[in-house]
């Protein structure tokens, strides 16, 4: 886009739509490959056993027929910009408060998880010595500057950013799985446990159910926080070119990533090194390069995993922007939020969502142990995304039964209409219950309930006031 088109956005107060298919594809694909697989998965392996694959097609399925609602709802009308636009339109204006302002805090939420996540994996190359409370917060502020820079810019290099970030993910888990089947088909034998890599290691521990149905149920936590940013694609439809087009087709593409990224590749993990012998503490992606013999590779690995955690920051940075611009379109925030700079960029919202993040800073300070502090981030912010994506689901429901001669002329119908959102709602429902059963997950259980009375009081005592 040249200097004039971005002074035209500019002029129009609209978004420009900067981004083309490839970016949105890419896009889509490194939402749907985040900090959860890379990191998390050695901990949902250790908890769950090889039901986590199981759990990564329930929880993929589910969150695929979000997507399917998200995309029926944004073609049903190309001025929704965003979930702020169609909630407030058919729910009320109280749901487009509320779910503007707990995406763009579950964003945050995240971006404090890849700060820890950054400190995690850079002590790789500290020779594994963990860095003092300090060193996290320098380490965190530098990082934070860093992701504010590359957004500051334009639409176009966030997508081109993302296009990379996400190409580096997928061509480490291609790689992976290649490694993986020459491992298991040529009978390679670990040097340090002794045993040889089979598919009968995901049967042969225990049964596909080691730790039972409470395992199981486990497994959840950090297995639904790997698809978090699935429905970043909805949030970038407002700066697509041809929606109409691009949308349906990264929406529809999201189960064959769901099984090529998540499934294949822990299948290949499990098989290679027994479920029971996987350390939660280190990345089994990491592992497996490490027991392949390949020279750098745990150098390698380490360095995909932290473009990964940049990856999710740039895209949780760009989400929180955007959602604070449609917040104040909707006068549901400072106007501020609303200009753009000369480059057609939300700077203002992007200078607040820093600041914020300035304080996950403090969180490395105040809580050394990343792990913990990863944990605590990542479940209070999976519990403020199904409350998000309910909200999507509620808007469908309300779509469908109110404007049905835009369902009827809909191209992208999401499969089974309302009997499909009831049954998600009731799956996600239940999965919040599940979070209660994990000590390390009821902390941040407990404390969501204080973002609900914030949004109460904000939404009754300074909008509603004000309208």
């Amino acid at each position: 886009m040249s200097n004039g088109n971005y002074s035209s956005s500019n002029e129009s107060g609209e978004l420009a739509r900067s981004l083309s298919n490839r970016h949105l594809q890419l896009i889509a694909i490194g939402g749907a490959i985040g900090t959860g697989l890379f990191m998390g998965s050695g901990k949902t392996i250790s908890l769950a056993g090889p039901s986590i694959l199981f759990i990564y097609m329930i929880i993929g399925l589910m969150v695929f027929f979000v997507m399917r609602a998200l995309g029926e709802l944004l073609l049903s009308n190309l001025q929704y910009k965003s979930f702020i636009d169609f909630s407030t339109d058919l729910i009320g204006p109280w749901a487009g408060y509320f779910v503007g302002w707990t995406y763009w805090l579950c964003w945050i939420t995240i971006g404090i998880a890849d700060l820890s996540a950054i400190i995690y994996y850079l002590q790789f190359f500290n020779n594994g010595v963990a860095f003092t409370p300090t060193e996290g917060a320098m380490i965190s502020v530098a990082a934070i500057f860093f992701i504010m820079g590359l957004n500051l810019v334009t639409v176009k290099l966030f997508g081109e950013l993302e296009f990379w970030f996400a190409l580096i993910k997928i061509i480490a888990i291609v790689v992976l799985i290649l490694v993986g089947l020459w491992m298991i088909f040529t009978g390679f034998t670990s040097a340090s446990t002794g045993q040889v890599a089979s598919f009968t290691h995901l049967w042969d521990h225990g049964g596909m159910f080691p730790k039972g149905f409470e395992g199981f149920l486990a497994g959840f936590q950090i297995a639904i926080f790997a698809f978090v940013g699935v429905e970043l694609v909805g949030t970038t439809a407002a700066e697509t070119k041809d929606p109409e087009k691009n949308l349906p087709k990264a929406v529809n593409s999201i189960p064959i990533r769901i099984i090529f990224f998540y499934v294949l590749a822990l299948v290949i993990v499990m098989s290679v090194t027994p479920w029971d012998t996987i350390d939660p503490k280190v990345s089994p992606f990491v592992n497996l390069f490490s027991q392949a013999g390949i020279a750098a590779a745990a150098i390698i690995m380490n360095l995909v995993v932290l473009s990964s955690v940049m990856s999710s920051m740039n895209s949780g940075v760009f989400s929180t922007s955007r959602m604070l611009f449609g917040l104040s379109r909707e006068e549901q925030g400072p106007k501020a939020f609303g200009l753009l700079n000369k480059r057609a960029v939300p700077a203002n919202a992007l200078y607040f969502s820093g600041v914020c993040l300035l304080g996950g800073a403090a969180l490395q300070y105040f809580v050394p142990d990343t792990v913990r502090a990863f944990t605590l981030a990542t479940t209070l912010s999976t519990i403020l995304f199904i409350l998000v994506w309910i909200i999507i689901l509620w808007s469908y429901l309300v779509y469908y039964k109110t404007r049905p001669e835009l369902h009827a002329k809909s191209i992208f119908k999401l499969p089974g209409g309302p009997i499909t959102c009831y049954v998600v709602i009731a799956f996600f429902i239940g999965t919040i219950g599940i979070l209660a059963l994990e000590t390390d997950t009821r902390e941040s259980l407990m404390v969501s309930p204080i973002w609900l009375m914030i949004l109460a009081i904000g939404y009754f005592c300074f909008y509603k006031k004000k309208q």
